[in-house]
Order: C-alpha cells, then sequence, then structure tokens
C-alpha cells in the first residue's frame, strides 16, 4: 500500500525549500559589506579610466567634416 501524505504539508514544505533556496541566493548577491560594495567599484572605475586612457582619438578636422 502507498504512503498517504498529506498534500497541504507537502504544498507548504515545498514552498519553503523554494524561498530558502531563493534567500540564499539572494544573501550570494547583495549580501556583501559597504567595503566590498565600493572596491568593486573603485576597482571597475580605474578600469574604465585605464581603457579610455588607451583609446585613440582622430586628430581634430580643420573643417568639422570627416576626411572620409
Amino acid at each position: 500500500m502507498a504512503e498517504i501524505i498529506n498534500l497541504r504539508r507537502a504544498r507548504k514544505q515545498r514552498q519553503r525549500v523554494a524561498t530558502e533556496t531563493k534567500a540564499d541566493q539572494n544573501r550570494i548577491d547583495f549580501g556583501r559589506s559597504k567595503a566590498e560594495r565600493s572596491l568593486t567599484e573603485a576597482r571597475r572605475e580605474k578600469a574604465t579610466r585605464e581603457l579610455d586612457g588607451h583609446k585613440l582619438t582622430p586628430p581634430p578636422d580643420d573643417k568639422g567634416e570627416n576626411p572620409r
């Protein structure tokens, strides 16, 4: 004979597991300290500045038109 289960309890347990899984993911995604966030932001800004510093700019045209 099959085991009798309470469907309401099974549904609630499934919902609890899903909620806990989502909470764990949110802790990973958003659970950083302010110092970690500011360090990441500073590193990103520095990388952007360095990349922009290596870009080549076309020489200015006297007439304001492209020489093509």
